[in-house]
């Protein structure tokens, strides 16, 4: 499994192209982003090529699934975002589902679905896959709508889309429901990448709860050839930070 570095986590004040050689100079080939549009696409995906650091995922700019109000908007914003994505050199976004309505619950769900399934069409045409997060709601996302990594695991089936697919956070998975290592070893089919922070206070592994070396360990021998996002706010020097991540689970 390889290790991501997310590069807002650890450079905020950096140009981002600095902070890819900054990476691969810590050992690190893979990183990730949220927002693109602030990014010059085509120096950050020049930049990947030179170093070597492969670009994995943004961010779409919609996250309303929940509403179908906003259901055009969502697929206007994937659309961009997935040509973003093709000029970055990124295969994969992640979006969250949004905010929960209100609605009955099994409305709300279903309107996710009917949305991820028409996206198929602009996966299709760019080759890109889009990864739904569920967040925890007890710390960081109060009255977000997916909690349930299960559920968004339902979710992903009932798309039933090779290019639909989840992204499993392991901090906020162990807020909400912990079983960590069943929950990802028997779903690989369906999880696409992989966060991670200790918990509490969502930063560096070795601070939190969890033993990410026996996670680790387990997710790769279960088979998962993806990575794993380092989606923490460091409380070490954040380079410092990278390099004992790096000694410890690289």
């Amino acid at each position: 499994m390889r290790l991501c570095v997310p590069i807002p986590c650890f450079f905020k004040n950096v140009d981002f192209c600095d902070a890819i050689r900054r990476v691969k100079a810590l050992g690190f080939d893979a990183i990730e982003t949220y927002n693109w549009k602030n990014l010059d696409l085509d120096a950050v995906r020049r930049t990947c090529e030179e170093t070597g650091v492969e670009l994995l995922s943004m961010c779409t700019t919609e996250f309303r699934l929940t509403d179908p109000a906003f259901r055009q908007a969502w697929l206007d914003g994937l659309k961009e975002s997935c040509l973003a994505a093709n000029r970055a050199g990124a295969k994969k976004l992640i979006t969250q589902v949004g905010q929960d309505t209100g609605a009955p619950r099994p409305e709300q769900h279903d309107a996710i679905v009917a949305t991820l399934k028409l996206a198929a069409p602009i996966l299709e045409d760019t080759g890109v896959t889009i990864m739904i997060e569920p967040l925890n709601t007890y710390v960081n996302h109060p009255g977000y709508y997916l909690w349930s990594g299960m559920e968004g695991l339902d979710i992903i089936r009932e798309v039933g889309h090779p290019l639909v697919r989840l992204i499993f956070d392991i901090y906020h998975q162990q807020v909400m429901e912990g079983n960590i290592i069943p929950n990802i070893t028997n779903n690989l089919d369906l999880i696409a990448h992989l966060h991670s922070a200790g918990h509490p206070g969502r930063h560096e592994l070795q601070f939190g709860e969890n033993d990410y070396r026996v996670i680790f360990d387990a997710v790769d021998k279960a088979g998962y050839k993806g990575a794993c996002g380092l989606e923490y706010g460091p409380l070490m020097d954040p380079e410092e930070s990278l390099k004992e991540a790096k000694r410890l689970y690289g």
